[in-house]
C-alpha cells in the first residue's frame, strides 16, 4: 500500500496521486539521489500478484528505459519493494490529450495534424527500436505546458494479458485495431491504425465506434467501415480526411506501412492541405476487401451458436459477454448478417460465371501469345548482339587509325566513339556537382545524401561570403571521384562577412505578395524546428552535424540555409545544421617562468610555491623551488588562458622614524602573487 510521505527504492519520495488507471496509479515524487521531481506508477495489489505479468511487466519496462526521444515519456528506473512493483518517469507538467480535447471540444486542422506529427515521431523512434505500444490512445499522450507532446504507457499494453487488459478495455476498446479486437497479431501498423482514430477524434471530437459494450464497439472496429471525419466536421481538407483513412484500414497491409511514411504525410498536408495526393487501394478492385461467408462469420462468434470464439472470451471479461449476448443489438446484428450473405451469395454466382467465360477465352489465347512472347525475345537478342558488335569495331578502328586519330572528334565515328569512351570513363568516377555559393548543409546533401560522397569540412577565415557559404571543393566541380571518396568542402567561417553586402543581399531577396516568411529556428531542437517549418507552409530539408563556438547551441540547430524573416515560395526547401558543441581547439605553452620582483618583496634563494592552472581549472604545474627561471612545456591544454601563482614568506621591509627612532617592519609575511598567462593555439 502506498501512502503520502513513504519513501520507495530508498531514494523516491512520494508527494502527491495525480492520476489512477486500469492497472495502476500514478504518484508525483521526489528523486533524492538526483533531486529532481518524477512520476512513479505503481501497479495495482490485484496485479502484482500475478508473478507472470510482474515478470513480463519489468521485462518491458527495462527495454523501454533506453528510449529516448522528445516526443516519449522517459523512463528512469523499475524495481519492486515489499510487493509494489513501480516504474519511474519522467514527470510531464501538463494534462492528457483526451482532457484537451474536452476542454475544446475538438482541434482544429493544423493543431491536430501538429500533435499527430509528433506522436508519430515518437512511434517512429519505438519501433526502430522494436517496441510496439499496442494501447495509443489520447489518454496515453501528454501535452506539457510549453505544447511538448509526448507519449506514455510503452510496454504496458504488451505486458498484459488476457485476463488482465480487460480491466481497463473499455477505455481502449475505442481505439484497438481490427487484428487487436480479433486477438491476433499486432505490430507497428497497429499503432498506426489507433493514432489514426486519436487523429479522427481530434478533428472530430468523437470516436468513429460506440456501443454499450466493449465487445459491440470490438465488432464494430472488425466489421464496420470507419466513417470519414468530414461527416462531422466540414473544415477537414481532403489530404487529412484521406489520412485518417488509410491509418484505419481495416487491413494492415492497405495502412501506412511505417511511422515514417505517415509522417511524411501528414506534413505534406500542412503545406498543400487540399491537394489530392494520399493513395488509398480501392478494396473492390483489389477483391481482398469482402463481406464474411456464414462460416467465417460463425467462427469469428465462436461456431453456429453466434457466440464469441474462445480466444475473445478469454480478452473479454464473462459478465460483459453475456450482456453483450442478451442485448437486442446482437438480434440486429444477425439480421444485417444474413441481408449481407444472400447479397454476397448472388454476387459471387455473377462472379463465378464471369470468371468461366475469362477461362474460356484465355485458354484459345495462350498458344498465340506464347508464340509472340518467343519471337520478340529472338529479336531482342538479335539486335543486342548487333550492337555490341558495333560498338566493338568503332574501338578497334580508333586504336588503329582507320577511323582517325584519338584526338580526332569530328564526324559520325568520332561523336559516336566519344560517347562510348564517355561512358566508360563514367563508370571510373562520379563528377563532383558544382555546391559553390550553397551553404554547408546544402552541400552535404548534394555531395553525401545525393552522389554518396564522405564529406569534409575546412573553414576559410579570408573569404567575405557569409558564414557556412560554400567558396570552392577539392576535388573541383566537374573532376570525377570515386563513389565513397572524401570531398572537402571550404566554408567561409563569417569573420571577413561584409554586412552591407548582407543588407543587401536581404533587400534583394524581398517577394511579392502570397509567399512565406521563414521563421527563426536557431536554438530549436531538429524535432521542434522541424514543425515550425512544415506549419510555416516550408518543407524541411537535411539536417546535419557540425561543430558551433556557442555552447548554449550544444544540441540544438545553429544555422538555417535561408535567413530567418526571407520571403520565399511556400514549399522552400530550409536545410538544418545540428551543432554537436565547440569545435575541439588545444593549445600549448612552452614556460619560462621568472621569479617574483624585488618590487614583490622577493629575495633571491626564498622557496617559492608556483603554480600554474588554466581558465577551465586544469593545473599544469605545481612545485615548489627557488631556482629560477622554471621551464617546461605543456601541450593539449584545453583553455586559451590560465594563471601563474607564487606564494611565499619573505620579511617586510624595516623603516626608522626620524622624529622618534622607532623602528618597523621586519616581520614575517606570507606573500601571494599572480600572473595572467596566454597560451598558443596548436594547428
Amino acid at each position: 500500500m502506498v501512502k503520502i510521505g513513504m519513501v520507495i527504492g530508498d531514494r523516491y519520495e512520494v508527494l502527491e496521486k495525480i492520476g489512477t488507471g486500469g492497472m495502476s496509479d500514478v504518484y508525483k515524487a521526489k528523486d533524492h539521489k538526483l533531486n529532481r521531481l518524477v512520476a512513479v506508477k505503481v501497479l495495482k495489489q490485484e496485479f502484482s500478484e500475478n508473478e507472470n505479468f510482474v515478470s513480463k511487466f519489468r521485462v518491458e519496462a527495462q527495454s523501454t528505459a533506453g528510449l529516448l526521444h522528445p516526443n516519449t515519456v522517459n523512463v528512469y528506473d523499475v524495481g519492486d519493494e515489499d510487493g509494489i512493483n513501480y516504474i519511474v518517469m519522467e514527470l510531464v507538467d501538463g494534462i492528457t490529450l483526451k482532457k484537451y480535447i474536452e476542454k475544446k471540444s475538438r482541434l482544429s486542422v493544423k493543431e491536430a495534424v501538429s500533435i499527430a506529427i509528433q506522436v508519430a515521431m515518437g512511434l517512429e523512434a519505438a519501433h526502430n527500436n522494436g517496441i510496439i505500444h499496442r494501447d495509443i490512445k489520447p489518454q496515453n499522450i501528454m501535452i506539457s505546458k510549453e505544447g511538448k507532446v509526448k507519449v506514455t504507457d510503452f510496454g504496458i499494453a504488451k505486458a498484459a494479458t488476457s485476463n488482465t487488459i480487460t480491466s481497463n478495455v473499455m477505455g481502449s476498446v475505442h481505439y484497438t485495431s481490427p487484428e487487436q479486437a480479433r486477438g491476433g497479431y499486432s505490430d507497428a501498423k497497429s499503432d498506426i491504425y489507433s493514432l489514426g482514430i486519436t487523429l479522427f477524434e481530434m478533428l472530430t471530437g468523437r470516436v468513429p465506434f460506440n456501443g454499450d459494450t466493449t465487445v459491440a464497439i470490438a465488432i464494430k472496429h472488425i466489421q464496420e467501415e470507419l466513417p470519414s471525419p468530414a461527416e462531422f466536421n466540414e473544415e477537414i481538407p481532403v489530404s487529412v480526411e484521406k489520412i485518417v483513412l488509410k491509418c484505419c484500414q481495416k487491413s494492415p497491409d492497405r495502412r501506412y506501412q511505417s511511422a515514417a511514411e505517415l509522417i511524411a504525410d501528414l506534413k505534406r498536408s500542412l503545406i498543400t492541405p487540399d491537394k489530392d495526393f494520399v493513395s488509398l487501394v480501392n478494396p473492390d478492385e483489389e477483391n481482398a476487401t469482402r463481406v464474411a461467408s456464414e462460416e467465417e462469420m460463425d467462427e469469428l462468434h465462436g461456431g453456429s451458436t453466434g457466440r464469441l470464439s474462445d480466444t475473445e472470451q478469454m480478452r473479454l471479461k464473462s459478465d460483459v459477454i453475456k450482456d453483450y449476448d442478451r442485448d437486442d443489438h446482437y438480434d440486429d446484428y444477425d439480421r444485417d448478417r444474413n441481408r449481407k450473405r444472400r447479397d454476397y451469395d448472388d454476387d459471387l454466382y455473377d462472379y463465378d460465371q464471369s470468371r468461366d467465360r475469362r477461362r474460356s477465352s484465355s485458354s484459345s489465347n495462350n498458344n498465340n501469345n506464347t508464340s509472340k512472347i518467343e519471337k520478340m525475345t529472338i529479336i531482342m537478342a538479335i539486335i543486342s548482339a548487333v550492337l555490341v558488335g558495333f560498338i566493338v569495331i568503332i574501338l578497334l578502328g580508333r586504336s588503329l587509325g582507320i577511323f582517325g586519330s584519338s584526338e580526332d572528334t569530328t564526324g559520325d565515328s568520332g561523336a559516336e566513339t566519344s560517347s562510348v569512351a564517355q561512358a566508360i570513363e563514367t563508370t571510373e568516377g562520379i563528377q563532383v556537382p558544382d555546391v559553390t555559393g550553397k551553404t554547408y548543409a546544402e552541400a552535404v546533401s548534394i555531395l553525401h545524401d545525393d552522389k554518396g560522397f564522405e564529406v569534409k569540412k575546412q573553414a576559410d577565415s579570408a573569404n567575405t561570403a557569409a558564414k557556412d557559404t560554400v567558396v570552392s571543393t577539392s576535388p573541383a566541380a566537374g573532376e570525377r571521384a570515386k563513389s565513397g571518396a572524401t570531398v572537402t568542402v571550404v566554408v567561409s567561417d563569417g569573420s571577413s562577412y561584409n554586412v552591407a553586402s548582407a543588407a543587401t543581399t536581404e533587400v534583394s531577396t524581398a517577394k511579392s505578395d502570397g509567399q512565406v516568411t521563414v521563421p527563426n529556428i536557431i536554438g530549436m531542437s531538429s524535432e521542434d524546428a522541424v514543425i515550425t517549418l512544415v506549419e510555416a507552409g516550408l518543407v524541411a530539408g537535411k539536417v546535419v552535424e557540425t561543430s558551433n563556438e556557442d555552447s548554449n547551441l550544444t544540441g540544438l540547430i545553429c544555422a538555417q540555409s535561408i535567413a530567418a524573416q526571407t520571403s520565399v515560395s511556400a514549399g522552400t526547401v530550409i536545410n538544418m545544421e545540428l551543432s554537436t558543441g565547440p569545435a575541439t581547439v588545444t593549445y600549448s605553452y612552452n614556460a619560462d617562468i621568472s621569479a617574483p620582483t624585488e618590487g614583490e618583496n622577493y629575495n633571491y634563494g626564498i622557496p617559492v610555491k608556483v603554480t600554474l592552472v588554466t581558465s577551465d581549472g586544469t593545473t599544469l604545474l605545481s612545485t615548489t623551488t627557488s631556482d629560477f627561471p622554471v621551464q617546461g612545456t605543456y601541450k593539449g591544454i584545453t583553455a586559451p588562458t590560465g594563471t601563474i601563482t607564487f606564494v611565499y614568506t619573505a620579511t617586510t621591509p624595516t623603516t626608522t622614524n626620524p622624529d622618534t627612532g622607532e623602528t618597523t617592519g621586519g616581520e614575517s609575511v606570507e606573500y601571494t602573487v599572480t600572473r595572467a598567462v596566454t597560451f598558443t593555439q596548436e594547428n
